[in-house]
C-alpha cells in the first residue's frame, strides 16, 4: 500500500533501516530486520526485537485512546531494543480500516486508476473522502484474459492514521509507512513458508491471529488474503477467569496462564473450556468463510497472536477440528543477533507476526 501514510523513496540510494511497530491492544511489538549473510533459508537477520506491556484501556478496540501513553510505551520499546532505527512502518487493523478488492481497466495508469477511485469513492467508503485516508494496490489479472485488474482498496478514519502516526513521533520515530495490518500478515506469512515445507503445497491456508480482545481469521490463497473477519473472542476471558478464581491482578494472571506456576485444576477446569471454545470459534469462523466463498477447504491452520503461546493449543485445534494445524513462528528460518535470547523469542514469536510483517517493509 502506498498512501496512507508518505513514503519518502531515494531512487538508487540504500534506505534508513526501519521497523516494524505493531500496536496492539496490551503491548507495543518492534521489530528490525535485515537481509541476512548466512545460508537461512529465508535469508532474513533478525537485528533487535522488542515487546512493551500497554496499560490497560490504552488501545480500545484497535483505536488509540491515549497516544501520549502508547508513544510513551513505543520509546521503551526503541530503547529496549537498542535500535537505532528512526524510520517506522506501522498498520491499521480490524474495524479501523475498510478493505475492498474491486475491479478497473488494466490501462489504466496509476494517476488514472487513482482518479475513479476518488470519483467513485462513495460507492466503496460510508465516510465523507475528506475523512479518511485512502489508498489501492493492484493486485494482478481479475481473470485470465481479463482486460481487468483486481486492485485492493483500503481505507482508514484519519484520525487512526494520525493518532498512529503521533504515538510514534512521540516515541522517537517517524512513520515511513501505514499499513493494513492484514497485508503485514501475508508478508509475513511469507516467512512462514521457509520453515514449513509442506505448507508451500497447499493452495489456502488459515491464520488465525488471537490476540487479548479478539480473533481475528485471515484466509490466504495463493499467497494472496482473500477474506479477512474478526470476532470478539481473545485471551481476555482466560485472564479474566483466572483472576476471578485464584484472586490475581491482571499482570499476574497474564504472567502465569502464559509462564505456569497455575493451582493443579487449572488446566481442567480453566484451561480446557477455554480451549473448547476457542477451537469453536476457529471452526465457526471457517465455516462461514466457506458459506461467503468459492473456496471449499482450507489445508492448514496457523494459530498467531499472544494466545497462541498457550502449551498445547495447536494439537487441540487440530483434533476438534480435524485439520493440520501449527504455531506461528516466523522467526524460525532467521538468523539471529547474538544478544537475542532463543527460548524467550520463541515464548513471544506467535505475536510478532504483524510487527515482522510491518519490518519486511524496509525491503521494498
Amino acid at each position: 500500500m502506498r498512501s496512507l501514510a508518505r513514503r519518502i523513496f531515494a531512487f538508487g540510494r540504500r534506505q534508513p533501516a526501519l521497523v516494524g511497530v505493531d500496536i496492539g491492544s496490551t503491548a507495543i511489538r518492534l521489530v528490525e530486520l535485515s537481509r541476512s549473510t548466512d545460508a537461512t533459508a529465508s535469508g532474513v537477520h533478525l537485528e533487535t526485537y522488542a515487546l512493551e506491556p500497554l496499560p490497560p484501556n490504552a488501545v480500545v478496540e484497535r483505536k488509540i485512546t491515549s497516544v501520549q501513553t502508547v508513544g510513551e510505551a513505543i520509546g521503551k520499546a526503541v530503547a529496549r531494543s537498542g535500535t537505532k532505527a528512526r524510520r517506522a512502518a506501522t498498520a491499521v487493523s480490524g474495524s479501523a480500516v475498510i478493505t475492498k478488492v474491486i475491479s478497473l481497466p488494466a490501462a489504466l495508469s496509476d494517476a488514472e486508476m487513482e482518479a475513479q477511485i476518488l470519483l467513485e469513492s462513495d460507492r466503496y467508503i460510508p465516510y465523507p473522502l475528506e475523512e479518511v485516508n485512502l489508498d489501492f494496490d493492484v493486485l494482478g489479472p481479475a481473470d485470465a484474459g481479463s482486460h481487468l485488474v483486481d486492485v485492493l482498496l483500503a481505507a482508514s478514519r484519519r484520525e487512526n492514521v494520525d493518532d498512529r502516526v503521533a504515538a510514534l513521533e512521540i516515541g522517537g520515530l517517524t512513520a515511513a509507512v501505514v499499513d493494513v495490518e492484514a497485508c503485514a500478515m501475508a508478508s509475513a506469512y511469507t516467512l512462514l513458508l521457509a520453515a514449513h515445507h509442506q505448507a508451500r503445497a497447499e493452495r489456502t491456508l488459515a491464520i488465525a491471529d488471537i490476540g487479548a480482545a479478539a480473533m481475528t481469521l485471515h484466509v490466504l490463497h495463493e499467497g494472496r488474503t482473500i477474506y479477512s473477519r474478526e470476532q470478539s473472542f481473545g485471551g481476555h476471558r482466560l485472564v479474566a477467569e483466572v483472576q476471578r478464581r485464584y484472586h490475581m491482578g491482571h499482570d499476574e494472571a497474564v504472567r502465569r496462564v502464559l509462564g505456569g506456576g497455575l493451582p493443579d485444576g487449572y488446566a481442567a477446569e480453566v484451561l480446557g473450556p477455554f480451549l473448547e471454545a476457542l477451537a469453536q470459534q476457529i471452526g465457526r469462523a471457517l465455516q462461514f468463510f466457506y458459506s461467503t466463498s468459492a473456496v471449499d477447504r482450507v489445508g492448514r491452520i496457523i494459530l498467531a497472536g499472544g494466545v497462541a503461546g498457550i502449551r498445547g493449543i495447536d494439537k487441540l485445534v487440530a483434533e476438534r477440528l480435524a485439520m493440520t494445524t501449527v504455531v506461528a513462528d516466523p522467526f524460525a528460518p532467521m538468523s539471529l543477533s547474538s544478544g537475542i535470547e532463543p527460548a524467550a523469542l520463541h515464548r513471544d514469536a506467535p505475536a510478532m507476526m504483524p510487527a515482522v510483517g510491518l519490518a519486511l517493509r524496509g525491503f521494498d
